[in-house]
């Protein structure tokens, strides 16, 4: 099913990251919103899943710019895990194994339905490179196979002004973890 969003919610939604790319110049040195706003129109799918980590209140915004794919790279920048999108465990195999009160989502399966990657550890620590984020709060990571296998998944978070990784069963879940995502346009 093509996700869509009417004339006026696409146009709330360009102003809205607008707003966000100029008050943030600082993480995306160098580009020009006219090329981005550009790529977004001629995608609507793509404004789709932005709608979505903002309808979730990730608060998207362009980290970067992939030159080789011609592609703008956009991450959920909110300061904590986007609120919209937390007490999940990390996939649908770890929703399944739990017996007694299961989450009522998924991480990997969220990120799915809304059209967008939830970041690797490295994507991670990149973000926090450009501001302080995660600081009450922890992000799911896509986690290697080797440790999926073994019924584990990590998590990131900000703390004493360092980036940790820590680990956990992937069917746990918490008020205060959910996770970030990426898109490219």
């Amino acid at each position: 099913m093509k996700q869509e969003l009417s004339s006026e919610q696409r146009e709330q939604l360009v102003k809205v990251l607008k707003a966000r790319f100029e008050k943030n110049s600082h993480r995306h040195e160098g580009l020009e919103w006219a090329k981005i706003e550009a790529k977004l129109e001629a995608n609507p799918e793509k404004l789709w899943s932005l709608n979505e980590m903002e309808r979730t209140e990730g608060e998207p915004d362009v980290v970067g710019y992939d030159e080789k794919n011609d592609e703008y790279i956009f991450v959920d920048c909110s300061a904590e895990s986007p609120k919209g999108r937390r007490s999940v465990c990390y996939d649908r195999a770890a929703l399944e194994s739990r017996k007694k009160f299961p989450p009522e989502n998924s991480a990997i399966d969220m990120a799915n339905e809304m059209g967008i990657e939830m970041l690797t550890e490295a994507q991670y620590r990149a973000l926090q490179e450009l501001g302080q984020y995660d600081l009450k709060s922890s992000s799911w990571v896509q986690t290697p196979d080797n440790i999926r296998k073994l019924g584990g998944a990590i998590f990131c978070d900000r703390r004493y002004d360092t980036v940790f990784v820590y680990h956990n069963g992937a069917d746990s879940y918490y008020a205060a973890r959910g996770f970030r995502g990426s898109l490219r346009v």
